[in-house]
């Protein structure tokens, strides 16, 4: 047995041993998952199960079928499966032990399981059209239960919840992609359709993983081994609460010494809190404990997942815990592999956010679509940019429904997906992309030309592409670019193109080529081959703590005479804005001229001799040998007095003239300034703020000159600065 099935069998073990029991109870009870006006799932075996006394005999009946027997085992816990029932209904479920429950109104259909965040718990009456809506809801045949949201530490066998049968009084609390998606099986199947709505608004996709879930997926093993943790079956709980009471014991042998002695005691060792059962919406696993394992093992046919706008930040990672979500509910349920079917979270502005973390983040989602039978509705054509919870969710509804009738009810005639790309291929200065699911042909929405299309070349940034329908397949070019490599299609957050085929159905957001790597300093200062690189830093991973991906300072030995900085960054457009700034030293510390942290020690508040300024960025005063140079490092706070007498500054704003005051762990500044220009150079304040540090090359707008208060970093796809030693020969 594989590491990964070890972990994966304890994980089994330890869910099946912190099940818990149930008191027994005189009168033979149920889940609520089971009530009156349920939909049970047609042509498969049927468990049922409950509580009752021990030894307690209890007999199960649906309709006209025969009765199956069992005993209440000595936990009280009793189970029985019924023997697969084609649709119909309404019928009664009968359980009959000392006492006897009678469920009446039963379907037998189709049951599909709902769950995610907030999008998926958005109910019908928020929707467009509500009225409309309301008005065509007599429809008995559809069912809806929805789970309370609580979470749990442990597993927990039951909910507090009623099915709810379809009409004008009660759609609109039911989950709307759940609703819309039932209205268009219950046409094309004509069976009922029962829908268990598990969602919470806000939550991330960790805590409705089980266990089990986690121990599949490798990259996850950091999150498996703290849920392991809080687990009392497992080793590393037993070691910890071992380890915890052996100090706690000769805590207590001193403690009787010391209050025979009448002496001082430190306090007794604090209990780990890594022993804590997860208990928050937040924490891995609770949702699942609270909010999935009351269901099991409850037949279904699927489940529908709607979320990831409280991970997008995460890329790649997604996928992972996508498998982990998808592989450990097919265990836990033991129905195989069952569909799946998800959606891609809409375009929306998230702020000042890198407008390529949503892209990347669709990214992952669709990678998700190696795990088997799975399928991803596209949203980037019914999004509302301005709102996390656009209201057209009929055609999310309508979408998970072609993907269902598609690839679980064998309706293979049903386009269910919009053109996704499958290849591309470089013909001189234009780049052909060939299509799967082109349904009846690739189309424009509305007629225009295609849309955020991009293209990228050996010498150039992303530029907007002409995108031009030939066949199953789309053409692009600009005349811009000579030497096409690479392109991206609605590869930004505010993406919401026309693509699509005749079916209606928008294209999956992607990119593909190689982007070329340039080293715009090798490339574009002459005088760089004549220094040292000291330090490098990707900017994306500023926070309190400093780390230099590349850090020379120790193999640097001999003197230097000048230092120089190089910034890049990429932003949205692709295209990387650069500058270059050297100047006579300024210091003979090689740990002072980096990011003046407070650990550095580097505080200079002066002027620089002899600046040399190259930059591709417009209105950028270059030239070689200028005088007009001064620099603002500090871990400090800052304000706009120009306490240093800086000409040109004006004292009244944060510009290239400010002041430091205490704190000195405080807001932080790394500036370089030509004061006779009246500009910055380039600045990175704040950086203890990460995604949310000042950035920026020349001049900021607004109320501040020198970027403060911007906290623009994370707007940048790529960013890197580079400090550099001219050595004395």
């Amino acid at each position: 047995m594989n590491r990964t099935a070890r972990r994966a069998a304890l994980a089994a073990a330890v869910l099946v041993a912190l099940l818990g029991t149930v008191t027994a109870q005189a009168d033979v009870r149920l889940p609520h998952i089971f009530g009156s006006h349920m939909v049970l799932q047609r042509d498969t075996a049927l468990p049922v199960w409950g509580w009752a006394d021990a030894g307690e005999a209890v007999e199960v009946k649906l309709g006209s079928g025969a009765a199956v027997a069992t005993t209440a085992g000595a936990d009280g816990k009793w189970k029985v499966t019924l023997p697969p029932t084609p649709a119909g209904g309404p019928v009664s479920l009968t359980v009959t032990g000392k006492n006897t429950i009678v469920l009446e109104d039963v379907l037998i259909g189709e049951v599909w399981i709902c769950s995610g965040q907030s999008n998926m718990e958005m109910v019908v009456a928020s929707c467009n059209d509500f009225e409309q809506e309301k008005a065509a809801a007599t429809l008995p045949m559809i069912r809806h239960i929805k789970v309370p949201r609580i979470p749990q530490g442990f597993p927990v066998d039951d909910f507090e919840g009623t099915w709810q049968v379809c009409d004008p009084d009660t759609v609109g609390s039911f989950t709307a992609c759940g609703y819309f998606m039932a209205r268009k099986l219950l046409e094309e199947l004509d069976v009922p359709i029962g829908l268990v709505n598990t969602s919470w608004g806000g939550t991330r996709i960790e805590p409705w993983t089980p266990p089990v879930g986690f121990a599949q997926v490798p990259a996850l093993e950091s999150i498996y081994r703290q849920v392991m943790r809080t687990h009392p079956t497992s080793d590393g709980y037993k070691q910890l609460l071992g380890d915890y009471l052996a100090r706690n014991e000769a805590w207590m042998a001193l403690a009787r010494e010391a209050l025979a002695d009448e002496t001082p005691l430190e306090p007794s060792p604090q209990y780990p809190g890594e022993l804590l059962p997860m208990r928050s919406e937040g924490q891995p696993t609770t949702l699942y404990n609270g909010m999935v394992h009351p269901l099991l093992p409850f037949a279904m046919r699927g489940a529908i997942w709607y979320q990831g706008e409280s991970n997008r930040g995460e890329g790649t990672l997604y996928t992972e815990k996508m498998k982990a979500l998808i592989g450990g509910w097919r265990e836990v349920w033991g129905q195989g592999e069952f569909p799946f079917y998800y959606v891609q979270i809409a375009p929306y502005e998230y702020g000042t956010e890198n407008p390529y973390v949503l892209p990347t983040f669709w990214e992952a989602q669709t990678a998700a679509l190696s795990i088997p039978n799975t399928g991803q509705v596209i949203t980037t054509d019914v999004a509302d940019y301005k709102d996390i919870h656009p209201r057209n969710k009929q055609a999310v509804g309508l979408r998970l429904a072609l993907l269902a009738l598609n690839g679980t009810y064998g309706k293979t005639d049903v386009v269910c997906n919009g053109p996704t790309f499958k290849s591309m291929a470089i013909e001189g200065d234009t780049l052909r992309l060939s299509f799967d699911s082109v349904g009846g042909g690739l189309a424009s929405r509305d007629g225009q030309p295609l849309d955020w299309f991009e293209i990228i070349g050996e010498e150039n940034g992303f530029v907007k592409a002409d995108a031009v329908i030939d066949g199953d397949t789309v053409v692009l070019s600009s005349p811009e670019v000579t030497k096409p490599v690479a392109m991206r299609f609605a590869w930004h957050k505010s993406a919401e193109p026309n693509f699509m085929n005749e079916e209606g159905l928008p294209a999956v957001p992607f990119r593909a080529g190689e982007v070329p790597t340039r080293d715009h300093l090798a490339l574009e200062v002459k005088e760089a081959k004549d220094y040292k690189l000291a330090y490098s830093l990707d900017l994306a991973k500023l926070g309190a703590e400093i780390a230099y991906d590349e850090d020379y300072s120790a193999q640097i030995i001999d003197p230097f005479d000048r230092i120089a900085y190089f910034l890049e960054l990429t932003g949205e457009d692709g295209k990387t804005q650069w500058v270059y700034v050297s100047m006579d030293a300024f210091t003979d510390d090689l740990k002072k001229i980096g990011i003046p942290t407070v650990a550095s020690r580097a505080v200079f508040q002066q002027r620089v001799a002899n600046m040399n300024v190259l930059s591709n960025v417009a209105g950028i005063a270059t030239g070689e040998g200028l005088s007009g140079g001064n620099i603002e490092f500090w871990p400090h706070n800052y304000g706009p007095p120009n306490a240093a007498g800086i000409p040109n500054a004006s004292g009244d704003v944060w510009d290239f003239g400010d002041q430091y005051a205490d704190p000195e762990d405080g807001y932080g500044s790394m500036q370089v300034h030509n004061h006779q220009a009246q500009q910055t150079i380039f600045a990175l304040n704040a950086w203890k703020s990460g995604a949310s540090a000042d950035l920026g090359i020349g001049n900021s707008d607004g109320d501040t000159r020198d970027w403060t208060f911007k906290h623009n970093a994370g707007s940048y796809e790529q960013k890197r600065l580079r400090v550099l030693v001219r050595t004395k020969q």
